[in-house]
């Protein structure tokens, strides 16, 4: 190796390294020990956020690299269950390098769906890699009342979307999330509910999910008012959360984001929020000893929830 080429490499090494120390300082600091002021000025005042009623228009940001068997429920439910008295724009940012999920979105938006409007956003696998990217452009620029921060296994089944309209009737809260959710057994790889065929509708076995109480926001749960969005976007004053990288990126962003916004959301009735839960993760190599780590501990936390 060349002195050129040793540099670089020390260069990278450093970079990764004091990326990783500042990502821990925010993480620690997102639980209350630096006032989030510090960092974030642009969150308007509950009194000048409009407070809108009727039907809403609601911004869905999803995100899916290598889940493909996840979304196509995802987007189902939308074609499948379509929102009757407000309008979804259903935002879904990926990459075409990931083949099945571009050769699905391809055939969804053959799919007229009243009150839905599908927005597929392509980008470089290194800028979907960190999720806070996407959330962050899609919140400056969200045209919505409402935007929803979501994960491409979270299922919106029959009059979820029309109950969260009426939820959201003159409200200006900043951050709300559904008080329940319905949730899967962990499911393992093999199993049928996650080896469908992707180019046909599917749908969920209600009965197949068990209620989940929620008591704050979480990654997927996070619905937001659009002027806050529009003006404080999705981390958009650390930049380091703005930075496409090499890896899938774990989602710390979450907890800094309602840090960022002062609030861990407002609990709201939602029916019909379903969630497929999954032990392999798309995202990993499926034979890497880091794939196997984090499988064994997903497994681990969902036994200990149990007992």
């Amino acid at each position: 190796m060349s002195a050129r080429q040793q540099n670089h490499a020390s260069d990278l090494l450093y970079s990764r390294w004091n990326d990783r120390l500042v990502l821990w300082c925010f993480r620690h600091a997102a639980s209350g020990v630096l006032p989030a002021r510090w960092f974030e000025k642009n969150v308007p005042p509950r009194s000048a956020r409009a407070a809108t009623s009727g039907a809403l228009t609601i911004e869905i940001v999803t995100h899916c690299w290598q889940y493909a068997n996840m979304l196509a429920y995802q987007l189902s439910s939308l074609v499948l269950h379509p929102p009757q008295h407000c309008k979804v724009i259903f935002t879904v940012y990926y990459s075409t390098e990931d083949n099945e999920t571009r050769s699905m979105l391809e055939q969804f938006a053959e799919h007229r769906v009243d009150n839905v409007q599908w927005n597929w956003q392509a980008r470089a696998r290194e800028s979907l890699f960190r999720r806070s990217i996407g959330r962050n452009e899609a919140a400056l620029n969200t045209r919505a009342d409402w935007i929803w921060f979501t994960d491409c296994d979270l299922i919106f089944h029959r009059g979820c979307l029309d109950a969260l309209n009426r939820e959201l009737q003159g409200r200006q809260d900043t951050l709300l999330y559904p008080r329940q959710e319905r949730v899967t057994a962990l499911l393992q790889e093999h199993d049928p509910l996650l080896n469908q065929h992707y180019a046909e509708l599917v749908d969920i076995d209600p009965a197949a999910f068990s209620i989940d109480e929620k008591t704050r926001a979480t990654g997927p749960l996070q619905i937001t008012h659009g002027d806050v969005a529009r003006a404080a976007g999705y981390c958009n004053a650390l930049e380091i959360f703005q930075r496409p990288a090499a890896h899938w990126c774990k989602a710390i962003e979450d907890r800094v984001f309602r840090w960022l916004v002062a609030s861990q959301g407002v609990a709201i009735d939602v029916p019909w929020v379903y969630r497929i839960r999954h032990v392999t993760k798309g995202r990993y190599q499926g034979n890497s000893l880091r794939s196997r780590l984090r499988t064994s501990i997903r497994l681990l936390q969902s036994w200990l929830r149990r007992t």
